[in-house]
């Protein structure tokens, strides 16, 4: 018989709650054994050596997922899967590795088989557990521990707060690493160049820029009327001015500035620009990044964002409303 609606909700919220707990505690639980095993992999990856992680069961994926978000953050890492290491795998290991074995109960035989033959490699072991009273625990080097009061499964037989709190915990390790290591946006770039992550950490000012006919620029000495001609012959919401001896940007006019304007009067159109315009506006290098830009627009709650090259010189546009085609908004 189905379960009622209310049924249903009623066991899907009890089920995050626990495994939202399993998360509290393991945060509360964090401690020198964290910071110890932090240190130790700053220290194996300046060392040249890489991270191995292995499990049995749902912790095999957690620990796979781990890996790939060290990857992901340029630190070497890789999984090891627990049986096969005993069949030929092992060649994977090399002396000053440091691999973190993943059991939440600590006695996976498995596991503990793996102990002794990577000792003998020259591994160091990282206990990657639930039960800090555990054979894994007290036979291995470092030990991350995470804390889960029970799991979410009615039968407490499936593997869930668990597998999220270790999940978690691997994270918070990769992110602590990412941030000591001071990886930037165009750091973490090169380790996404494929797919819609890649191509918005890649993007430059300069492919998403509005340039040629599309980018209005005059002298700040022509009046009103002349800025706004060339702004309508290029279909934009603004225009760069520039000062006519340097060439570098001195302010910007925009729609808003032009109605501004003409509030003054007849005979606005032959008024100088310059008295309208708005002097040091936000603007942004060719070479950033277009994400770089997108903040700057939310920032500032503009419309038109100028870009200058290395002399303060206009050499592009960005208009707000081109952002979402390019999908970095």
């Amino acid at each position: 018989m189905p379960l009622p609606p209310k049924t249903v909700l009623s066991r899907a919220r009890a089920c995050i709650r626990i495994e939202n707990s399993a998360l509290a505690a393991t945060a509360r639980g964090l401690g020198r054994e964290f910071v110890a095993t932090a240190d130790a992999v700053d220290a194996a990856t300046a060392a040249g050596r890489k991270l191995i992680f292995t499990g049995v069961g749902k912790n095999a994926h957690i620990a796979q997922k781990i890996a790939a978000t060290f990857n992901s953050t340029g630190v070497s890492s890789c999984f090891l899967d627990a049986t096969q290491a005993l069949h030929g795998d092992l060649g994977l290991v090399d002396e000053g590795d440091l691999v973190f074995l993943l059991s939440n109960s600590g006695q996976s035989e498995e596991i503990l088989r793996l102990l002794p033959v990577l000792k003998r490699f020259g591994a160091r072991l990282v206990a990657f557990t639930g039960n800090p009273d555990s054979d894994l625990a007290r036979n291995a080097e470092f030990r991350l521990l995470f804390r889960v009061p029970r799991e979410a499964c009615p039968l407490k037989l499936a593997p869930t707060a668990s597998t999220t709190a270790a999940l978690a915990l691997g994270d918070a390790l990769a992110m602590v690493l990412l941030e000591a290591r001071g990886l930037t946006r165009d750091d973490f770039a090169r380790y996404h160049p494929a797919g819609n992550l890649g191509r918005v950490l890649l993007l430059r000012v300069r492919d998403i820029m509005r340039t040629g006919a599309r980018l209005p620029i005059a002298s700040d000495r022509v009046t009103i009327q002349d800025a706004i001609l060339a702004m309508t012959k290029a279909k934009s919401g603004s225009i760069a001015l520039v000062s006519p001896k340097s060439g570098r940007l001195s302010g910007i006019l925009t729609d808003g500035d032009f109605r501004r304007s003409a509030l003054t009067g007849p005979g606005f159109l032959a008024e100088p620009v310059a008295k309208f315009m708005t002097r040091k506006p936000k603007v942004i290098r060719d070479t950033a990044l277009g994400v770089d830009a997108v903040r700057l627009f939310e920032a500032h709650r503009i419309d038109d964002l100028i870009v200058v090259d290395a002399r303060g010189r206009p050499v592009g546009l960005i208009d707000g409303q081109d952002l979402p085609k390019f999908k970095i908004v």
